[in-house]
């Protein structure tokens, strides 16, 4: 026998020409049972796409718990400030009362800077969020309003508030202090009173 032909059947044997290294039992198929290398890629593909939507809701969650902590910690902050307005409104009642009108001071410097610190003191409050409550000829409102007196007179429509005997004020929506006030109430018929008395 030649030596080509002995090369050829070398060849033959070996399941490949002589240059290819790749082993024969590489190049067969994956033994039955096996998962296929398409199968893999398939079940490899599907792990990926669980874990990105399980980052994506962990990602969300994260976020809602951010904003939550963000609203806690601005709701606490809020509390604070509303606690020192609290103790802070009888001052600028007493300013209140020292500016009335029937309450001159006999020099009126004294009077100048009673006004400066009321109203700056009234610039601080109303930066942080304090409003004051609207009152005096507004219809009574029990969410604002806390009635001390109920005046019979046809001056004024009924339930409209005629006075405010203290002012009342509002903090980022919230009541602090309802306004005290007096209230118009209509009079009673002439024979409404009458019945009355005669019971």
């Amino acid at each position: 026998m030649s030596p080509a032909k002995d090369a050829k059947n070398e060849e033959m044997k070996s399941g490949g020409a002589p240059g290819d290294e790749t082993p024969a039992a590489e190049q067969k198929q994956a033994p039955s049972g096996e998962p296929s290398l398409a199968d893999q890629v398939q079940k490899l593909l599907a792990e990926k796409e669980d874990l990105q939507k399980t980052l994506i809701r962990r990602q969300a969650d994260f976020e809602n718990y951010r904003k939550r902590v963000e609203q806690e910690r601005r709701s606490d902050r809020h509390r604070g400030i509303e606690s020192l307005i609290e103790h802070i409104l009888p001052v600028l009642d007493a300013f209140d009362r020292a500016l009335a009108p029937d309450h001159d001071p006999s020099d009126p410097e004294i009077r100048k800077g009673f006004e400066l610190i009321h109203r700056q003191l009234w610039d601080v409050l109303a930066k942080q969020g304090l409003n004051r409550i609207e009152s005096t000829g507004k219809e009574f409102d029990p969410n604002f309003h806390h009635a001390i007196d109920c005046v019979e007179t046809t001056e004024h429509p009924d339930g409209a508030v005629i006075s405010e005997l203290q002012p009342g004020y509002i903090f980022h929506g919230r009541v602090v202090r309802p306004a005290m006030v007096r209230v118009a109430a209509s009079p009673e018929p002439k024979t409404a009173r009458a019945s009355k008395r005669e019971n």
